[in-house]
């Protein structure tokens, strides 16, 4: 089932999400949906509060970024079929040059800007089956997954940005709270009683 995606404003976004237990409710079912959500909407990544929920669950699949011609060929390799979920996530480290990349988010549509961040990250998380991992991810992979655990602790990318450039956007994302905005997927703006 597809899930209204909830717009910037909206307060769940700024909450630290909670940790699930492998008795959470129906969480196969949330977690198929997310992914139904995340394809319909073309994004990269979905984390629980874009769809309402202040939980640690997040999920990636970069695989729309593989066929960039500017990605060297192991960089393609490493982002094609990566799909994954993570839940209960904490990066324990990040490490490396920071580098700007240009980003977006479901929640913000139509905003995008240079975001820094550091190229290398390690992570414990556990995978759908509650099976405990750690990994160590770099280059645009780490990316998506740094933007993706930032919703999980509250943080938007937009917060990442320069006080200028965030008082440049500012009417944009007082529009995009109000549902001023056109997009062609489900969204939930905090401003409306309900979605479109």
């Amino acid at each position: 089932m597809i899930l209204p995606i909830v717009a910037y404003g909206d307060s769940v976004l700024r909450k630290m999400g909670s940790e699930i237990g492998k008795d959470y409710p129906n969480l196969k079912e949330l977690v198929s949906n997310m992914w139904e959500t995340m394809y319909n909407a073309n994004g990269v990544g979905l984390a629980a509060p874009q769809i309402g929920l202040p939980i640690r669950l997040f999920l990636v699949d970069t695989t729309p970024f593989s066929d960039d011609a500017d990605l060297t060929p192991e960089e393609q390799k490493q982002l094609n079929g990566f799909k994954q979920v993570f839940i209960n996530a904490k990066i324990e480290t990040e490490s490396g040059e920071e580098w700007p990349f240009n980003e977006g988010c479901l929640s913000i549509p139509d905003v995008r800007e240079d975001v820094n961040r550091k190229g290398t990250i390690n992570i414990t998380y556990l995978d759908e089956n509650f099976q405990k991992q750690h990994k160590t991810y770099d280059g645009l992979l780490a990316r998506v997954i740094q933007h993706e655990y930032d919703h999980i602790e509250g943080i938007l990318f937009t917060d990442r940005l320069s006080s200028l450039k965030k008082r440049l956007l500012k009417s944009r994302l007082s529009n995009i709270s109000k549902g001023k905005i056109k997009v062609d997927y489900r969204m939930r703006f905090p401003a409306l009683k309900k979605g479109r």
